[in-house]
């Protein structure tokens, strides 16, 4: 849920996700856990559906704990990243296997009308245009179908963003938007029913490396403007270092991550 006016390189994201399949699941600790709080809330929906398609699906978590909770259903893996889907093909058994589908969440290889849920874990933050990926699960959603997300909201990595707008003026953290827009975009999606939801969980790092480390793993430093980076010099990485001590607290360095969770209907 990149802020409107952001430029989104999509050959850039396959890239940087494919790249980091091989390490993303040792720096992941975060996206799992927040995968894992977002199924939580699949405990109050009564549905038992027979078709769930998790979108942006990764290396497999949300895909094995989705296969645990719905244990007829038909469960398709989407992702952008054909490194990832290798990944996700290890989940499940020689008698049960998720569907695997390399496609791109604005425009899903999926007939209308025939998905029960819609699963996407970290995934929504990435897209350009939250109105268009939002119609696009709604087409593919049969009456009745749910949708249920999570994503990054404003003050993620907020740390990270003051200490590099102190060194060049320029945040390095993609913009995005706030849990209300979410929710008025899902509503002008036609979606119903919309109940949105936000929590602050918090990392702890021992240097600002090690923070910057873990984005690298796990493919998140590809910047949302589309333009290149240029080489952090060492008096860069140095006045980074320096800008984000101010932080540290009881010995280490937090990172922010506000998380905002969605859920919504598609009218019968």
């Amino acid at each position: 849920m990149i802020k409107p006016g952001s430029v989104i390189n999509k050959k850039w994201i396959r890239r940087a996700f494919d790249k980091a399949a091989v390490t993303y699941d040792d720096a992941a600790v975060l996206q799992r856990e927040v995968c894992t709080r977002m199924l939580e809330h699949l405990d109050a929906v009564k549905m038992v559906p027979e078709t769930v398609l998790d979108i942006g699906a990764g290396t497999g978590f949300g895909v094995g704990l989705l296969m645990k909770r719905y244990k007829k259903a038909h469960i398709t893996a989407v992702d952008l990243a054909p490194g990832m889907l290798k990944r996700v093909a290890r989940q499940g058994s020689w008698l049960r296997k998720p569907t695997l589908i390399c496609a791109d969440a604005d425009h899903l290889p999926i007939a209308d009308n025939s998905v029960d849920m819609i699963i996407s874990s970290l995934m929504l933050q990435w897209s350009g245009d939250l109105e268009r990926t939002f119609r696009e699960f709604r087409r593919v959603l049969k009456p009745g179908g749910v949708l249920m997300f999570a994503s990054f909201g404003p003050d993620t990595l907020m740390e990270l963003r003051s200490s590099w707008a102190q060194v060049d003026g320029d945040g390095h953290v993609n913009q995005f938007m706030d849990m209300h827009d979410v929710g008025d975009a899902l509503l002008r999606s036609q979606f119903a029913d919309p109940v949105m939801d936000r929590e602050m969980l918090t990392l702890t790092y021992q240097k600002v490396t090690d923070l910057m480390r873990d984005l690298k793993a796990i493919g998140a430093n590809t910047p949302s403007s589309g333009r290149r980076r240029g080489l952090m010099t060492a008096a860069t990485l140095s006045a980074v270092e320096q800008a984000y001590e101010r932080y540290r607290r009881d010995g280490v360095l937090p990172a922010s991550y506000e998380i905002v969770y969605g859920q919504a209907w598609l009218a019968e």
